[in-house]
């Protein structure tokens, strides 16, 4: 892709819709996949620091206003620059708390998805880890009653289980200024994040309140790091930022970025399903839209479903890819006709067994063989 589309937007009635166009570009990659997502408040530089992991100046728009200039979810699917034979996919999210939409559900839905589409998580956040910014940060807090691990009737408090399924976590820090110290000594960008959100003692509803976010990222993102950046120019230069040189923009800042996308191209990990099976473009748009019409219809999502829903989709096509393998090869059997009844089961007894090679490669969690049976039948 040359550049991204959109991925996710809103209909008419203003409910959440997958672009067909988007899912046709998905449904091309057959690779494993490394989702990156950002999600943060509007305005605060995501989309220029998504349009660096793309190794690009422009892509994702940066806007030069105070409006949020990124709408809805929006992709761009390139070859990761390290992992051989991987596609990564970034993923830059409509900004939090706009006050022109004014529409927290909407917020918490964006920040949902990105959690669950994605292998890396990045929170971008302006000035510093103050409280304040912690609860700006109250999607995470939501995030039990917005996801469900396992499939039951009951209303039960699985989210325990989060961190198995959960992405990676980094909090970008934009226009940091202060000195990084605790009790008077350096510390580095990950002992910041971590003294901030260290939790207060004792029970009163006050502190309870104060800790509440912090022990959901903590409980739900134990891998995360941080990354605290500069001013990158002077503040009457930040609105054409996209169009500025490196010779425009502080050394310190440009060292932060390129650390910053170094960690995300060797530690962001291969998305993968609940199970562990690795997740294709192809799996991750077939995920995206079972997610977005399961929020849209007012449910909450379910990752175990997930997996099961991916299994059938998955293994009806494996089962259909077999049989067209079978077809293929036998229609060129007919073209040497007449050949003994010998050669004719030969070469059946290879088709079928290739057949069944392209069902294995593409197929998984047919635990009781009956789509592998459906193509010996057929």
């Amino acid at each position: 892709m040359d550049k991204p589309v959109c991925l996710i937007n809103t209909d008419s009635d203003g409910k959440l819709c997958v672009q067909p166009a988007a899912l046709q570009v998905l449904q091309q990659i057959q690779q494993p996949v490394v989702v990156v997502a950002v999600v943060g408040l509007y305005r605060t530089g995501k989309s220029y620091l998504m349009n660096h992991l793309a190794g690009k100046q422009t892509g994702f728009a940066l806007g030069g206003t105070i409006e949020s200039k990124t709408k809805g979810i929006w992709m761009w699917c390139v070859p990761h620059p390290t992992k051989t034979g991987t596609t990564l996919v970034l993923l830059d999210t409509e900004g939090l708390g706009d006050v022109e939409k004014g529409d927290s559900k909407h917020d918490t839905n964006i920040f949902c998805l990105a959690v669950l589409l994605s292998s890396t998580l990045v929170y971008n956040s302006s000035g510093t880890i103050d409280n304040r910014a912690i609860e700006e940060l109250q999607y995470v807090t939501e995030l039990t009653e917005c996801i469900k691990v396992k499939s039951s009737d009951e209303d039960v408090d699985d989210s325990t289980e989060f961190v198995k399924f959960f992405p990676s976590f980094i909090w970008s820090v934009r226009d940091f200024t202060l000195e990084r110290k605790i009790d008077g000594k350096d510390a580095t960008e990950d002992e910041y994040l971590e003294f901030a959100l260290k939790l207060k003692p004792g029970t009163s509803k006050k502190i309870t309140s104060f800790n509440l976010p912090r022990e959901c990222i903590q409980k739900f993102f134990p891998t995360r790091t941080c990354f605290t950046f500069p001013f990158p120019t002077a503040p009457e230069k930040m609105s054409t930022l996209e169009s500025l040189s490196p010779a425009d923009l502080s050394t310190e800042f440009l060292e932060v970025t390129k650390r910053f996308c170094k960690f995300v191209f060797d530690k962001s990990e291969v998305k993968r399903l609940k199970d562990g099976h690795t997740v294709t473009g192809r799996v991750l748009g077939n995920l995206t839209k079972m997610y977005v019409n399961t929020i849209s219809s007012g449910a909450v999502p379910c990752l175990e479903n997930a997996v099961i829903a991916m299994a059938q989709i998955e293994n009806v096509a494996a089962t259909q890819e077999g049989l067209e393998v079978y077809q293929r090869g036998m229609e060129k059997v007919k073209c040497s006709f007449p050949l003994e009844l010998e050669q004719v089961s030969s070469e059946h007894q290879r088709l079928s067994s290739k057949a069944t090679q392209a069902f294995m490669a593409r197929s998984f969690k047919d635990t009781d063989g009956k789509h592998l049976k459906v193509l010996e039948v057929g």
